[in-house]
């Protein structure tokens, strides 16, 4: 019976110590202590529902964002193909196409916006970086001429009253747009767990010049890689729309630091061949408890930047002081 009882208890154990992300959770956990006590706001019904609704698009980026990373490259240019689709959303309707239509057209639009990224990347076997830099800067061009570098809202028909309801409306107290990005985070997380796809990712990231040998197709799920981070960020850009009713002409801006923080916070590294979509969330959720505690101490806006890049740049250096750890080991 007691060696019974051992083998329970360091079955236990051993779970825990192989669940990767138990450091960032104890973090969280501190965290929300050390705020609420300083704040009686924090814990709020009304605060954990708009902190939960902020970091909801970004969630959904950062899924995305994360798959890119685990390939050994990233995407820059996903806050301004975010901002891209809200304004088509709002363009279209604007000029009488159904909100729905309207939607569809944005995400299809902003998905070979994703393409060429991938093309450029994948088959032409430019830099991720510098193609994405570029293509956020044409995304963004597009977005302050459509927009005329100020806002533009949605008209107020029914069907756009529907629409608004995704990112406005709850269904048993949890809005909508929270239950959009759960949904959207168990299928990431269950397809980067099992399916084949997800294993090629990994292996181009681990070793991508042994994965061209064993006969996989890199050039294309390259491709498909930067397809799916364009069409999460699309559907990012039409909730924000659903949820405020305008796009405006800085829509997105910054998204990309955001997400890449959180990925490699939650684990992923900016070599390639490592990253877990649980994690990434629980970076995003570190990342808006800070935003959300700066906020709620009145901390200046110049401020709240300067932090978020330092947790950037310490999220680098943990990321390459483990690689090199990997390295010697």
């Amino acid at each position: 019976m007691q060696d019974a009882n051992k083998q329970k208890v360091n079955l236990l154990l051993n779970k825990v110590r192989n669940f990767k992300e138990l450091s960032i959770v104890i973090i969280i956990m501190v965290l929300v202590a050390l705020i609420s006590i300083k704040s009686p706001i924090f814990l709020t019904t009304s605060n954990i529902r708009t902190t939960a609704i902020g970091l909801s698009c970004n969630g959904i980026i950062a899924i995305g964002m994360t798959i890119a990373l685990i390939s050994g490259g990233f995407d820059l240019s996903v806050g301004s193909i975010m901002g891209l689709s809200a304004v088509l959303t709002v363009v279209f309707t604007s000029n009488g196409i159904n909100v729905w239509l309207a939607s569809l057209a944005a995400v299809v639009i902003c998905s070979g916006v994703g393409a060429v990224n991938g093309f450029l990347i994948g088959k032409v076997g430019l830099n991720a970086f510098i193609t994405t830099l570029g293509v956020q800067q044409i995304t963004r061009g597009a977005v302050f001429v459509l927009t005329q570098g100020s806002s533009i809202g949605l008209p107020g028909d029914s069907g756009v009253a529907a629409f608004k309801k995704i990112g406005q409306d709850s269904i048993a107290g949890i809005p909508i747009i929270v239950m959009i990005f759960i949904v959207m985070v168990i299928i990431g997380d269950f397809l980067v767990k099992k399916s084949s796809a997800a294993m090629k990712v990994f292996y181009i990231g681990s070793n991508e010049k042994a994965t061209i040998l064993s006969g996989i197709n890199t050039k294309l799920v390259k491709t498909n890689v930067y397809i799916l981070t364009a069409f999460l960020s699309a559907i990012a850009g039409i909730l924000t729309a659903s949820r405020f009713g305008v796009a405006t002409s800085n829509t997105g801006e910054g998204v990309e630091m955001t997400v890449i923080s959180a990925a490699v916070i939650g684990g992923a590294s900016l070599s390639g061949g490592k990253g877990t979509i649980l994690g990434t969330v629980l970076g995003v959720i570190m990342l808006s408890i800070i935003n959300n505690a700066l906020v709620l101490f009145n901390v200046d806006v110049n401020w709240q930047s300067l932090i978020s890049g330092v947790i950037l740049i310490l999220a680098i250096v943990v990321d390459h002081i483990s690689q090199k750890r990997k390295y010697k080991s």
